[in-house]
């Protein structure tokens, strides 16, 4: 059945309504492909995504409204920066599974990249639903990188393992973004100094950020992680190299005692894959980097996340 939709901005007053339907679409789908339901917890625990972005940047939601009834069946948020538009969570309800309202969420965000003139659309999508990446396929969007998703179990008393370099990380302040930003430029061809001071400033509460300094003192790697409750997740994450990035990664791993947090490393880094499995990590998922527009090979280690999103 054909549905009257609106595209509009969100608004303050959709936040419920539109963690409702992350949780369910998110749930909906993991169950049915056998998994377990991503927000156990129910609709209170995907409420951090519109807290996040709503302090981070506000406005940059679109959500599809039924026009007869004013629910919402659908939802994506996006963000601009510097050199690209990044695609975050889309969701659409379970009951409007079907009826191409991802499609037009997705041209919503096309148009507002291509009419503000930025060179590149860039998201994580699941390897596994084909159906997604189909989506973006068809839109122009071209496979850069794969990515598999792991998780380790954390005993409550640590990981008993060491890397080299991990004493050269510390904790990052908030004069470190720009530095931080300069690194993601050199490696990647992107730029987020103002997504790392906002993490540094931490006014979510459940934000960390570390940096990698040489014996020169330039900035070599940074990790942010996030210890939210149903987002325990580790990254974005740069390094120029695998030593710096696996330094990065055991100590922030270490940090999560008693805890399982995900991470998310590119398959193209055996070595840094195979440190992760000797330290007990396991395969969960795989993501696919799909960028439409420019897009410059990375020279070094990125470890992408979902919040903030990343590609």
């Amino acid at each position: 059945m054909s549905v009257n939709l609106t595209l509009r901005a969100a608004k303050r007053a959709d936040r419920s309504e539109i963690a409702d339907l992350i949780c369910a679409s998110l749930n909906c789908w993991y169950v049915a492909h056998g998994g377990s339901a991503i927000f156990p917890g129910g609709p209170a625990d995907a409420d951090v995504f519109f807290d996040v972005y709503d302090a981070l940047e506000p406005g940059n939601c679109v959500v599809a409204e039924n026009a007869s009834n004013g629910r919402l069946a659908g939802s994506c948020f996006y963000h601009p920066r510097p050199a690209h538009v990044s695609l975050g969570v889309m969701n659409v309800h379970p009951d409007y599974f079907g009826q191409g309202i991802a499609r037009s969420l997705l041209q919503f965000i096309i148009d507002f990249t291509d009419k503000g003139g930025y060179p590149a659309l860039r998201l994580i999508s699941s390897a596994g639903n084909l159906d997604s990446f189909s989506l973006y396929n068809r839109a122009g969007f071209f496979p850069r990188a794969v990515y598999q998703d792991m998780v380790l179990d954390v005993p409550a008393d640590g990981l008993k393992h060491t890397a080299p370099g991990m004493n050269r990380i510390r904790e990052a302040a908030e004069a470190d973004a720009p530095r931080m930003a300069a690194l993601e430029r050199a490696v990647s061809g992107v730029e987020r100094g103002g997504d790392y001071a906002f993490c540094i400033r931490n006014q979510n509460g459940f934000w960390r950020a570390s940096v990698y300094e040489t014996e020169a003192g330039a900035v070599a790697g940074y990790m942010i992680a996030s210890t939210h409750r149903a987002l325990n997740i580790l990254g974005p994450a740069v390094a120029v190299s695998d030593e710096a990035m696996a330094a990065l990664l055991l100590h922030e791993l270490d940090r999560h005692r008693g805890r399982t947090p995900l991470f998310i490393l590119p398959c193209d880094h055996p070595q840094l894959v195979r440190q992760a499995y000797t330290w007990g990590a396991r395969n969960v998922e795989l993501h696919v980097c799909q960028v439409r527009g420019t897009f410059q090979p990375f020279q070094g280690v990125v470890l992408p996340t979902f919040l903030l999103e990343t590609a």
